[in-house]
Parts: structure tokens; C-alpha cells; sequence
């Protein structure tokens, strides 16, 4: 994949998605049906694009072989960290919670499922949310703090 997170299909460019930029990734291609870029070593599906070729046009692709069973997305919870704000909020997935202030600048690891947000809190129990976003997940790491650069003239 293209540094951008484009991909060629014969004579067309299609985005598949700038966070798989430099990545190695397999194409699903059924005629009707989206295309689907997956992991070619776990075969865990990454994203879902519309397809732009026409019926029949998958089979005069060069270097088209046969990939296997459809991919799947991950059963598991996704692992994310986020650095709580001033106030103690994080985002996630869309969708903002309230840590508190105690637990403000605060780097907290978050298992992200289809219904629930687990957070884990620094020396405290784990905190479980439901989830109200459908939302996926665009980022893994945390804000790390910005500092001010100065410039001596």
C-alpha cells in the first residue's frame, strides 16, 4: 500500500484508509459485494471500501490469486491508551467520560469492546462503561504533552 493509503485496481486509485499507509495488506474482491482489506498474516479485517470494478472486471486483475474465507473483523477488545485532560476527560471512540480531576494528565489504558469501555485506573479498580457510540476506534496511542519550543535570536 502507497504511503497515502492508496491502492491500484487496474486503472483505478481507490483509498483504502491513510492509517494502513506503508502496510501490508490482502484485497477480498467478489463481484456485487465491498471490498475488503484485511491482515494477510492474521486474515483480521481493517477496513471495508465500496467496489469500483464492474462484474468480472476482479478476474483480469494481474496477480490475483485465490485468498481463502472471507475475513473477519477481531472478536478481541481493542487496547487504546488516552491522557486525560485538565479536567479529567477522555475521549474514545467518540464518546467522552469523565474521569474526574483527581486522574487529571493521567495516561490510562482503555479495552474498547462492541458494548463496553473498561478503563484501567492507576492504583484504583477498573472502571466499566457502557458503550453509546458505534463509532470505531481511529487512534491507539494518547496525547503525549505539548511543550513549547523556544528560539534564541
Amino acid at each position: 500500500m502507497a504511503r497515502n493509503g492508496m491502492v491500484s485496481l487496474g486503472q483505478r486509485a481507490v483509498l483504502a484508509a491513510e492509517v494502513l499507509a506503508g502496510r501490508r495488506v490482502g484485497i477480498y474482491i467478489e463481484d456485487g459485494a465491498p471490498l475488503l482489506f484485511f491482515d494477510p498474516d492474521t486474515r483480521q479485517l481493517l477496513r471495508t471500501r465500496p467496489n469500483p470494478l464492474s462484474p468480472g472486471e476482479a478476474a483480469t486483475l494481474q496477480r490475483a490469486r485465490p485468498v481463502g474465507p472471507v475475513p473477519r473483523p477481531s472478536t478481541e477488545p481493542i487496547r487504546v491508551q488516552r491522557r486525560a485532560s485538565n479536567t479529567g476527560v477522555i475521549m474514545v471512540a467518540g464518546q467522552k467520560v469523565a474521569l474526574g480531576r483527581i486522574h487529571r494528565h493521567t495516561t490510562v489504558t482503555v479495552h474498547v469492546s462492541d458494548t463496553t469501555l473498561a478503563i484501567e485506573l492507576p492504583d484504583q479498580d477498573d472502571l466499566v462503561i457502557r458503550r453509546t457510540t458505534t463509532q470505531p476506534v481511529r487512534s491507539i496511542k494518547g496525547q503525549r504533552p505539548r511543550t513549547a519550543t523556544t528560539s534564541v535570536s
